[in-house]
């Protein structure tokens, strides 16, 4: 999304609105095979998850343990990707839980997780330190 589509700093309307149709777009085509409406909670891994999180519990720097189960109110998450979307690159390096690696990315990653969160209608996520490969390496112990 943010090569495609979120090219300023920060981008225009113009290019946050294409972003959002393109994910509704992919969402509309998740939704012919997977029953998004039908989630029963919503459980959020990887970095973009784990970065809006820390940011909603306004940490100075990550902190993992802090991060890991907590839950972000879809209003929280609207609220954070608008400001991410609004922010500048120099702006999004000073947000003490942000990795390096995710400010080009953070703004593109929160606008498709909160569609993902509207598609589902949940009205919150949980985020999960711990990913698909922790789950798969569980179910070979149970």
């Amino acid at each position: 999304m943010t090569e495609r589509h979120l090219r300023d700093d920060p981008p225009t309307a113009e290019q946050v609105a294409a972003a959002t149709a393109d994910i509704e777009a992919a969402l509309d085509e998740v939704e012919k095979v997977v029953p998004l409406r039908e989630a029963g909670s919503v459980v959020c891994v990887a970095g973009t998850a784990t970065t809006v999180a820390g940011i909603a519990l306004d940490l100075p720097e990550y902190d993992s343990e802090r991060i890991h189960h907590t839950r972000v109110d879809v209003a929280e998450l609207d609220r954070i990707t608008a400001e991410l979307l609004a922010s500048t690159h120099d702006e999004r390096t000073r947000i003490g839980v942000m990795h390096p690696g995710r400010v080009d990315v953070i703004g593109a990653g929160a606008l498709v997780l909160s569609r993902v969160l509207a598609r589902t209608g949940a009205d919150h996520f949980t985020a999960s330190e711990h990913d698909i490969l922790d789950g798969v390496a569980w179910s070979l112990v149970v």
